[in-house]
């Protein structure tokens, strides 16, 4: 399994960064793939490609503010959540995609 990330908070600072370390953590300890792109007070880091975004089987927004570049996400399975459910619970936010995926298929 293929997941992309998007992680941003309102200063774009730390809880962004925080958010995309612990999902990488928890995806890799789970085997799955990911890649984060962190969207903050630096502007957009990590920026997903097209075709990274065409071959993920789905989506995590962790975000506590509107995104830049939402569109680029239509027709994906798609959860969102705040940044700190992201920090706390990693996890259990990857599984919840892995679920939604699976009843999308």
């Amino acid at each position: 399994m293929y997941i992309v990330c998007v992680t941003s908070c309102p200063a774009g600072i730390a809880h962004t960064y925080m958010a995309a370390a612990n999902l990488e953590k928890a995806a890799k300890k789970m085997g799955i793939d990911i890649k984060v792109e962190k969207q903050g007070i630096a502007g957009i880091e990590d920026e997903l490609s097209e075709e990274e975004i065409a071959r993920a089987d789905g989506v995590i927004i962790a975000a506590d503010i509107s995104i830049a570049q939402k569109e680029r996400f239509e027709g994906k399975t798609i959860i969102e959540c705040g940044v700190s459910e992201a920090i706390k619970n990693p996890e259990g936010v990857i599984n919840k995609l892995i679920e939604e995926v699976k009843k999308n298929v």
